[in-house]
């Protein structure tokens, strides 16, 4: 079941972009649209899709946290060897099963 939706409020507005900015490189890792994903915060166990994850590019590689309370979820690092996606404790993705 999907939280009602709230932006957490200690995330500075204009440091960050949707979880949408993530299709791209996300794509090559994940099925189908990564950003429809659904994605459980490990620190307040919200569950959203990827699409609604506040996501940081000015740090060391990307990061996104949750949009309730602003906790990382994961890391996404591309370096010339290949790219890495650190999960969180505790934080899951959920890809859905084919019917």
């Amino acid at each position: 079941m999907t939280t009602p939706y709230t932006y957490a409020t200690t995330t500075p507005d204009d440091r960050y972009l949707d979880g949408n900015a993530l299709a791209g490189i996300l794509s090559n890792l994940l099925p189908g649209d990564p950003t429809l994903h659904e994605c459980r915060c490990g620190t307040c166990h919200s569950t959203e899709p990827l699409a609604r994850a506040l996501v940081y590019l000015d740090c060391p590689g990307t990061v996104i946290r949750c949009p309730h309370c602003s906790a990382v979820m994961l890391q996404l690092t591309t370096t010339p060897t290949g790219t890495y996606l650190t999960v969180t404790a505790d934080t899951t993705l959920r890809f859905p099963s084919k019917p």
